[in-house]
């Protein structure tokens, strides 16, 4: 039986292969959610980094709340009046003031 041949030239080249494969399969699971890829921002100076952390935090959050809106609307009159309808709207209103609050970090 002859032995396999290598596909990688060291270990070191194996390992890298393997962050590669990784990184593209996070992207792709980004992509199947309907998220953004994760931006590359280590390399970026701390303010700026920060501030499109804050961008990208504020920006999930407002999709967040616009589908918990939707949901809130797709329901009964009923389910709105409700206890689970009300804590409902309040958890959309407490990520609004998040949303909002986060604002002015890049403004």
């Amino acid at each position: 039986m002859m032995p396999q041949p290598r596909l990688h030239r060291n270990h070191a080249a194996r390992q890298a292969a393997y962050r590669s494969r990784q990184q593209q399969a996070q992207v792709q699971q980004l992509r199947a959610r309907g998220l953004p890829s994760r931006p590359a921002i280590s390399t970026m100076p701390g303010t700026a980094r920060w501030t499109r952390a804050t961008e990208l935090t504020a920006s999930l959050l407002s999709e967040i709340a616009d589908e918990m809106t939707a949901y809130y609307d797709e329901r009964s009159q009923e389910w709105q009046e409700n206890e689970k309808g009300e804590t409902h709207q309040q958890r959309i209103e407490a990520i609004q003031e998040v949303v909002g609050a986060l604002e002015p970090l890049w403004d």
